[in-house]
């Protein structure tokens, strides 16, 4: 089976950095049921920057609005699925840079079962290069 990638919807918040923040955010999305593709979260300036990819963005938009939330304008991200192996995401990595596109974050992760995947973003302006490069869906 070869790698699956494919444009996902992203969209950040700025959360207190304290115990129980990421809880309590996940817990309004659970309690809407919302389902995610990803979500990240890391220390940023003081706060904590706290990064979703909904699997349904209009569920996932009225639920954050119910909730509170305030969230970042929507942005693209890329959402890689594939067989893990050795350098799989390096594959990816040197299409990017070989094509100079800067990625401006990525996460990767072992998924088990001899799976993998991955979140990567680029600038606004390198999206639909990169989607080019990455043959994404």
């Amino acid at each position: 089976m070869s790698d699956y990638i494919r444009r996902v919807d992203s969209y950040y918040t700025m959360a207190p950095d304290t115990p129980g923040e990421s809880a309590r955010l996940l817990g309004i999305l659970r309690h809407a049921g919302v389902n995610l593709l990803a979500y990240c979260a890391f220390p940023h300036a003081r706060k904590t920057q706290v990064d979703f990819v909904p699997a349904d963005r209009a569920g996932f938009l009225a639920a954050a609005k119910g909730g509170k939330i305030k969230l970042s304008p929507r942005k693209t991200a890329f959402l890689i699925d594939g067989e893990d192996r050795v350098g799989a995401l390096a594959e990816f990595m040197g299409k990017l840079g070989a094509a100079k596109i800067n990625v401006t974050a990525v996460d990767g992760v072992c998924s088990g079962g001899g799976r993998y995947g991955a979140i990567l973003w680029v600038k606004p302006r390198d999206v639909n290069k990169a989607a080019r490069v990455l043959g994404a869906n």
